[in-house]
């Protein structure tokens, strides 16, 4: 069931990542699919094939009540291959149980290869949807129509993550933003943030130093576009009110 207000986590799992042995392929894939649908990310974790801190990751998005979680890594059958066994404690009762469909994938695939290990894939948290894999039919899958989990390559997890935002987040109401660079520094302007409402908008501020000293991108979004014009032409008569001056955008 669709969440009306989702928050997405992202969780990419694998050492080789962390030690320098493989460079991360999903966390901008991720973000900017989600951007493309007027979504944002809300966290991304990338961490080690250790249980327990899997398990602690995984529990901390299952208990927001909005969340949407993409997994990728670790859904194979080698001895590292943790995930499917965590998903199972933290989403399901604690148990894996044969997919007969993913099962039927699995060998007609893989034909006497399948066994003894790569049928082990199979073995999916009670629940299971699956996610169709391009490349050799070993399938994602996901619970409860929001917590994906998907392989480490990304030739085969970047096509079910499509497939699984067209047929749950296809779009959001569209966000409507401003941006300005102010020649001032985040302190100098703090006073302004400060008469800033802490509902309807969104609000950032990216400071940056240069040869030419501080200054500020200021940027305010909201669903509505009334709203978030009035805010950014109250912080502009705010700056030059006080002598900054500023260009629109975020080029500096």
């Amino acid at each position: 069931m669709r969440v009306q207000e989702p928050n997405f986590y992202q969780v990419i799992i694998g050492s080789e990542i962390l030690n320098g042995r493989r460079e991360d392929k999903h966390f901008t894939f991720l973000r900017d699919e989600l951007l493309k649908r007027g979504f944002k990310l809300k966290a991304s974790f990338v961490i080690e094939d250790d249980k327990e801190l899997m398990r602690e990751v995984f529990t901390l998005i299952k208990n927001d009540p909005n969340s949407v979680l993409f997994s990728f890594g670790g859904i194979g059958a080698t001895p590292d291959d943790f995930t499917r066994k965590i998903a199972a404690k933290v989403f399901g009762d604690g148990k894996l149980y044969e997919h007969p469909e993913a099962k039927r994938l699995i060998i007609e695939q893989f034909k006497e290869k399948a066994f003894p290990y790569r049928i082990e894939m199979s073995k999916l948290p009670k629940g299971a949807k699956l996610l169709s894999n391009p490349i050799n039919k070993v399938p994602g899958f996901f619970l409860k129509d929001r917590f994906f989990f998907l392989p480490g390559f990304p030739q085969m997890a970047h096509p079910m993550v499509k497939d699984a935002l067209n047929s749950f987040y296809p779009n959001n109401t569209k966000l409507y933003r401003y941006t300005i660079c102010v020649n001032a520094s985040e302190n100098d302007l703090m006073e302004i943030m400060l008469k800033l409402p802490k509902q309807q908008i969104e609000f950032s501020s990216l400071p940056i130093i240069d040869a030419n000293g501080y200054k500020d991108v200021i940027s305010i979004a909201s669903k509505e576009e009334e709203i978030a014009k009035r805010w950014i032409e109250f912080f502009i008569k705010e700056i030059e009110k006080k002598g900054f001056s500023y260009q629109e955008g975020e080029e500096c």
